[in-house]
């Protein structure tokens, strides 16, 4: 248990790890490539590393440097796998790798913790079904562990529902260049999480294959492609951006993330936008962008396009004059944790309001107090309460060790924001 100190921070310039998001789709793409790719400034993370385990079980073998890793694609070819492959509670190494499963050499089988195997799948193995393939819920709940029969694909038309996650298209969408026909895909249900489409989309472009799409309803992916082996940069994350901005907008500092730039695909960029609405002053500079704290006022946002985010922006309500709603958030009930129900019992104990109704989560801002934060594993939820207690005495984060899914070094980066 981490006990947050409540003390003086400075305005600060500060530096977080590359994109989650940029770094597992960027592994993939260099396994499927032609060739040697190097690969800099990569999150080193448990879940990334889970995927990087994985394609080096599928045969795409790696190294770690100082200057990045390196990974030897194999043009699409790879081997088969004796053993189970083992995904941890990294829900973006499931749903991605069981896709790129399916382009195999025979029987795979991927399971993960205890919390993976709750996380609904289905909607992927049936557009995986619609092309041939086999690939089912061993348990038949329609959760991991998965079992998929690898094979090279013909490709054709997939009616694939995106309601709980985006990460099914991006799956077959970063297979379809290997199929024999191409592939096309229309979204029946959604998608939410939209700009994670848009990022998986760019990490294709940047290797050498584009995509016809309308809008999110209608994408199409010419078949026998080849990604293009090179050196690429991952860029930092906006998501961990998100922690250092929170602790600027309730304490009132200046606090700038460098490296980040609004031109970013990844869509959680767009939480500066969130708090200029609360009340924050949002400088854009050619090397970061910096919140400076403000008045609070609660707002009305629709978030299902920034779900990583919903907590953190709890957390701000929390301090906000008046009633914060959060709109389109019930997807959040099947990440890492019921983030939904998470959020709502942490605030509480607190002594805030939150509740959920529908799909949207409703906060009243308040005076917090000191709590005993029960994480549930999920780094978001750890991260995102310690931010409070900057602010809040008695802020004590239990199993504070469950960011090293996603943030390893974050209590030493959050530990520079104190005057010393």
């Amino acid at each position: 248990m981490l006990k947050i100190k409540t003390e003086k921070i400075h305005d600060a310039a500060i530096t977080v790890p590359g994109s989650k998001s940029y770094t597992h789709r960027t592994f993939i793409a260099a396994a499927l490539s032609d060739g040697l790719c190097q690969i800099e400034n990569w999150l080193d993370s448990d879940d990334t590393n889970y995927t990087l385990s994985a394609l080096n079980q599928f045969g795409a073998s790696f190294d770690k440097t100082p200057d990045g890793v390196t990974i030897n694609g194999r043009k699409g070819e790879m081997d088969v796998s004796e053993n189970p492959i083992f995904l941890g509670n990294s829900g973006t190494s499931m749903r991605l790798l069981t896709a790129y499963a399916a382009i195999g050499n025979g029987r795979y089988l991927l399971s993960g913790s205890d919390r993976m195997h709750e996380r609904p799948i289905h909607h992927l193995l049936d557009g995986l079904n619609q092309l041939g393939v086999t690939a089912k819920s061993v348990n038949d709940n329609q959760c991991p562990p998965v079992e998929v029969i690898g094979s090279k694909l013909n490709g054709g038309t997939i009616n694939l529902n995106c309601s709980i996650s985006s990460q099914f298209l991006s799956g077959l969408l970063l297979i379809g260049p290997y199929t024999k026909n191409g592939m096309e895909i229309h979204v029946t249900h959604g998608p939410v999480s939209k700009p994670y489409i848009d990022m998986t989309i760019d990490i294709m472009s940047q290797v050498g294959v584009e995509i016809v799409r309308n809008g999110y309803d209608y994408f199409k992916i010419a078949g026998n492609q080849i990604y293009k082996s090179g050196s690429y940069i991952v860029e930092p994350d906006c998501s961990q951006a998100s922690y250092f901005w929170a602790a600027a907008a309730i304490t009132g500092h200046s606090i700038k993330v460098n490296g980040i730039s609004k031109e970013s695909s990844q869509g959680d960029v767009r939480f500066v936008d969130v708090l200029s609405a609360m009340g924050c002053r949002v400088i854009h500079e050619p090397d970061g962008i910096t919140v400076k704290g403000g008045t609070l006022s609660g707002i009305e946002v629709d978030m299902a396009d920034m779900p990583d985010l919903v907590p953190t922006l709890g957390v701000i309500a929390a301090f906000a004059e008046g009633v914060t709603v959060i709109k389109n958030v019930a997807h959040l009930k099947v990440k890492e944790s019921d983030r939904l129900s998470a959020v709502i019992n942490e605030l509480t104990k607190m002594g805030i309001s939150a509740r959920s109704e529908n799909d949207n989560l409703i906060i009243t801002g308040g005076k917090p107090h000191g709590a005993v934060i029960e994480t549930y594993d999920d780094h978001r939820i750890a991260m995102c309460f310690s931010v409070a207690g900057l602010m809040v005495p008695g802020i004590e984060i239990l199993n504070e060790q469950c960011v090293e899914k996603s943030f390893p070094t974050y209590w030493e980066v959050f530990d520079g924001l104190y005057v010393r």
